[in-house]
């Protein structure tokens, strides 16, 4: 069979106009390299070219709109290891530019950041070493990076005093955790930091899964050596983050959600608006609500195929009312690229279009 067009059946509507508005395609430019003096300019160059490039130009453009409402509440998951990949610096940035404005990670990038955030090193991995070896001498191994055992044990010294302020109260969220770690540490470590930047501003760092990290471990600790000596110990109560995000949601007139990775800050950040629909359905009215994220740009290599949900689309999240759709005026970005290397042309081409550096 040919595919050839049949010339009988009259022109194609390609052939009416060449360039393919008749259509509402946008026409692709051809990358210019001498021309990208910019993150900025590399980024909007990005956006007509192809494949992962074009993803993280369109991604630059929905993060630069959130920046640019200020009716919005924006919120940044993150989870992998970025922060012993040594970007915890663009966490620190986001919030500090008014970015974000709550932070909804893993409590092991909380904990590697509190290493970095207290000057304490992580180093390269040297493949001639074997796991084993590197547990003999108390090296914990990341993909291509090294915590020492001895910084874990350093930063639940620092914690300990924190966990302290809980004794004996009626319990406390991750985002309360947080608060409290953030202060003692812009006193005792002036520098630059998630935790530090976070308390100054007032934005809220949730751990959604507390207890899957040193983190919960650190508590814990704190909880059996108070036990063996007869102190009273810590309640960590993870409704209380559910309850404080939710009314910042609740109260936002928009949403938007940054991600980088998935997991459950990705999740738990953006079931907010299902949440709101269960409650007015499960109270009988009696509490309303709604909260769907009309800004939504993510960064994360993992692919739709592999069944996660980490690799679950914005298509996908729209039919569970998480996400305003396009054609309502939803700005969805998603780029399938390797964040260590997207992530900071975003955030650095963001920072330039408002002026900021």
């Amino acid at each position: 069979m040919s595919h050839h067009h049949d010339p009988k059946a009259g022109p194609r509507p390609s052939d009416q106009l060449a360039d393919g508005y008749s259509h509402n395609f946008r026409p692709l430019a051809p990358f210019d390299v001498t021309k990208a003096g910019t993150a900025s300019a590399l980024l909007e160059q990005y956006k007509h070219a192809s494949f992962g490039a074009r993803d993280l130009g369109e991604t630059a453009d929905v993060l630069f709109a959130m920046a640019q409402d200020n009716t919005c509440f924006k919120v940044g998951t993150f989870s992998g290891a970025m922060t012993i990949a040594k970007m915890g610096l663009l966490i620190t940035d986001m919030l500090d530019y008014g970015l974000i404005d709550a932070v909804v990670s893993t409590g092991a990038l909380m904990c590697h950041g509190l290493v970095e955030q207290t000057g304490h090193t992580h180093f390269k991995y040297d493949p001639s070493w074997s796991d084993e070896a590197l547990y003999d001498a108390g090296y914990c191994r990341v993909y291509d990076t090294l915590e020492l055992e001895a910084n874990l044990d350093a930063a639940d010294e620092i914690i300990q005093p924190v966990i302290g302020q809980f004794a004996g109260k009626d319990g406390f969220g991750s985002c309360d955790f947080n608060r409290a770690v953030g202060g003692y540490i812009l006193e005792k470590y002036p520098g630059r930091g998630i935790l530090q930047s976070a308390f100054k501003r007032g934005a809220p760092v949730y751990v959604p899964a507390f207890t899957d990290s040193e983190l919960g471990l650190d508590v814990y600790t704190y909880n059996v050596n108070a036990s063996l000596d007869g102190r009273p110990g810590v309640r960590y109560d993870g409704l209380r983050d559910i309850a404080d995000y939710a009314d910042r949601c609740a109260k936002a007139k928009s949403l938007g959600i940054f991600t980088i990775g998935g997991g459950v800050p990705r999740n738990w950040a953006q079931q907010v608006g299902p949440l709101m629909e269960l409650m007015g359905r499960r109270t009988k009215g009696r509490v309303t609500g709604s909260a769907r994220f009309k800004y939504a740009a993510r960064i994360c290599p993992e692919p739709t195929h592999w069944g996660g949900l980490s690799g679950c689309t914005y298509s996908e999240g729209v039919s569970w009312g998480k996400f305003v759709p396009r054609d309502e005026g939803g700005l969805l970005a998603e780029a399938y690229v390797d964040a260590t290397v997207g992530w900071p042309l975003v955030v650095r081409a963001v920072l330039e279009r408002m002026g900021r550096v």
